[in-house]
């Protein structure tokens, strides 16, 4: 078959498959490039596009793709979130946009499609949450629905890795491994450290440069929030400690052995043969997981659990969770008493 050039078609390479949509972030297209069935379901896209049935849950997705919110997701988000417009306009399309209107009859309808994954818990709720957001665009502020049916439905996946932490003894099985001349190297041990004391996701860790530094605080936007949201994280004692130890050799503060900049991917791999090394591959703690780690110590420094919530994007009944788990009363009287003092004193 001969090779047919079309504009506006994006190819998405992924697992050592290719797939095509009608544009980014578009529907996916069927079959092979040039046949019959992938030129029909191209000319359906787009005319999908141009006049949807407006009656039909399928116009809903369309007005979604079309809109600024979903256009100023990050490209990778995008990518992903079209595949899940795909399952959700193949399923729901057809339906009428007033059955969405009637909690008691759409809900059950919703929950068989998102079981479809069940076996997978997260995937399912990645689907969900997908889904909820077109339905809440589809209140506001299209003003399509009253209200978002998928409000009400639980979610599958119960973990909540913010409750899990890194103990002093974890982190110091990782820094004194049982493989002989195969252990932490101090690049990793001091990527732990920081990560430890500061509460960075990994991606912002390994981005976070000197110039990031001030005398009293670092000031680093976060790429979850596509840097439109800052995060300020006071310099105490401990903090200041870890930066003093690690050498000055890139613009990044954190290197790897060759005194470059860490890739997320090689610092990943790095990280996984340090778990390795130590006998703790098998357990369940990740290097995100470090946060909880963070919350801890932020609390006991004598931050407050409001502005621990802040530094670290969590609402404040996690950061209780936490403290009530991993801080001793004992340590928890004293960094409360330690907060009086301050206060009564003002400084």
């Amino acid at each position: 078959m001969a090779t047919i050039k079309l504009k506006g078609i994006c190819t998405v390479r992924a697992k050592g498959r290719v797939y095509h949509y009608a544009w980014r972030g578009g529907p996916r297209l069927r079959g092979e490039p040039g046949s019959p069935e992938f030129m029909a379901s191209l000319a359906e896209a787009h005319e999908n596009q141009r006049a949807p049935d407006k009656s039909r849950f399928r116009s809903l997705v369309v007005l979604y793709r079309g809109s600024k919110d979903y256009k100023n997701l990050a490209d990778t988000t995008k990518i992903n979130w079209s595949k899940w417009l795909d399952r959700i306009e193949d399923y729901f399309g057809e339906l009428r946009i007033a059955q969405f209107d009637r909690p008691e009859k759409i809900r059950p309808i919703i929950r068989r499609w998102r079981n479809r994954w069940a076996d997978t818990p997260r995937t399912a709720d990645y689907g969900m949450q997908v889904l909820s957001r077109v339905f809440s665009h589809a209140v506001d502020p299209l003003g399509k629905l009253g209200g978002n049916p998928c409000e009400g439905i639980k979610g599958l996946y119960s973990g909540n890795r913010s409750e899990i932490i890194w103990t002093d003894a974890d982190i110091a099985a990782l820094k004194t491994p049982t493989a002989p001349n195969k252990g932490c190297s101090k690049e990793i041990a001091d990527a732990f450290d920081l990560a430890a004391f500061s509460g960075l996701r990994l991606g912002d860790l390994l981005r976070l440069s000197w110039s990031h530094v001030s005398e009293d605080v670092i000031v680093v936007t976060t790429g979850k929030s596509r840097h439109r949201r800052e995060v300020v994280i006071p310099l105490y004692d401990e903090m200041r400690r870890v930066l003093e130890r690690i050498p000055k050799r890139s613009p990044t503060i954190l290197t790897n052995t060759l005194s470059r900049p860490w890739t997320k991917n090689g610092f990943s791999t790095a990280f996984n043969r340090a778990k390795k090394a130590a006998g703790i591959a098998g357990r369940d703690l990740h290097f995100h997981d470090l946060r909880g780690t963070a919350a801890t110590r932020f609390y006991t420094a004598g931050l407050s659990e409001r502005v621990i919530a802040e530094i670290m994007g969590w609402e404040e009944e996690y950061v209780a969770k936490i403290i009530r788990r991993y801080v001793s009363r004992t340590a928890a009287t004293k960094a409360i008493i330690a907060q009086i003092e301050r206060a009564r004193k003002g400084t």
